[in-house]
């Protein structure tokens, strides 16, 4: 069980530096249109730390068990790394239309390949991977239903902001975009 601790506290500072990383390398530009935001990276700032926090606390203050096996844990620092990693491959295969605030960059694209055939958001989505990972590791269904749902609401906001503007630049081109695909779960929603 001390590896299984020692994996969740290395997943959750990898997890925190990599968001911290991503908010102080990946900002829009003076040439952007980055009036957009509607203080969405602030409100997924406070989101994010708080779910962490109250899913944590909650843990130690309640007993509402997953399961009473190991496999649980495990499930929870698996999600976690999926989530940080899947989420770095989707930022990556943005490359230069990524940014953690809501902006339009020059010449910017609608991207329709990979993940995007599917989702519209799938950085959203492993973000959100690696909250019910979290959640998981904390084997206890309070904690995994804030670890996920503080962090959703904040991204549910995030979406219709950002939507908005995509509409607002790229018109019928992102309504059909839209059509043919889900916000955050493939196939689902």
């Amino acid at each position: 069980m001390k590896t299984l601790q020692v994996l969740f506290a290395l997943s959750m500072v990898a997890w925190f530096l990599s968001e911290f990383l991503y908010k102080n390398i990946l900002k829009s530009n003076e040439k952007d249109k980055k009036d957009k935001d509607k203080s969405t990276l602030n409100i997924l700032w406070i989101a994010i730390p708080l779910s962490i926090a109250v899913s944590v606390t909650i843990s130690y203050i309640t007993e509402f068990p997953i399961s009473d096996e190991v496999w649980i844990y495990y499930a929870g620092v698996i999600a976690i790394w999926l989530g940080i990693v899947l989420r770095f491959i989707i930022i990556r295969s943005l490359g230069k239309y990524f940014t953690v605030d809501v902006t339009i960059r020059q010449d910017h694209k609608i991207k329709k390949e990979g993940f995007y055939k599917y989702i519209r958001h799938p950085s959203y989505a492993f973000s959100l991977v690696t909250s019910l990972g979290l959640g998981l590791y904390l084997n206890n269904w309070l904690s995994l239903l804030l670890a996920f749902i503080i962090p959703f609401i904040a991204f549910s906001y995030r979406i219709t902001i950002e939507e908005r503007t995509l509409i607002e630049q790229f018109g019928d081109e992102y309504l059909e975009y839209r059509k043919k695909t889900k916000k955050l779960i493939p196939f689902v929603y």
